[in-house]
């Protein structure tokens, strides 16, 4: 498959992911922390969804829906993409696809990931916070709070997830798809 049809399958994937799960179990998750720290009125996570219905309706739980979908529609087109491009650069050279191979091009697929959509994630989680700024207002007061550099706010946390997670994910796919091939013909 073509560098752009990797790119675009893994958007189109993440498109989906984020309208059926993403958004509105990371709107609850970050509702319950940000309250957390603030107005303590969610006891559980039932009882969020329950104010967060209560106060903004059902599209409630879709706050910050454009941030999430960007970040997960970019992550997974980076996170996918960047893996096969390596692959087919590295199949292209002769290079074997060890576990060692497969984990280090996971990694660099989740550092890619990371930079690439971290002001997307950033602007995710504003929005998503108990009061559900629009992605526009929470975008503005990312800027007005820490201007452009504050888009990249937290992604050394994040990185540190992502690159592990990264090589893990994709050296445990490529084990499973060697088992599959021998295994179901």
């Amino acid at each position: 498959m073509s560098p752009l049809r990797n790119l675009l399958a893994g958007m189109c994937t993440g498109v989906v992911a984020s309208t059926f799960a993403v958004t509105p179990t990371e709107r609850i998750k970050t509702a319950l922390i940000d309250d957390a720290r603030n107005a303590k009125k969610f006891h559980s996570s039932l009882g969020a969804v329950r104010a967060i219905y209560r106060e903004f309706g059902f599209q409630g739980l879709y706050h910050g829906y454009v941030g999430t979908t960007l970040k997960q529609a970019g992550a997974t087109a980076f996170r996918m993409g960047t893996y096969n491009i390596l692959k087919d650069y590295e199949k292209g050279r002769d290079i074997t696809q060890t576990t060692a191979t497969n984990f280090a091009n996971g990694a660099v697929a989740g550092t890619v990931t990371t930079y690439a959509t971290q002001p997307f994630d950033t602007i995710k989680t504003r929005s998503q916070s108990a009061k559900g700024a629009t992605t526009i207002n929470a975008f503005r007061s990312i800027l007005a709070d820490d201007g452009v550099r504050g888009l990249w706010r937290g992604t050394t946390m994040r990185l540190g997830r992502t690159v592990f997670s990264g090589g893990i994910l994709f050296t445990v796919y490529e084990q499973i798809v060697a088992i599959l091939n021998t295994t179901i013909r």
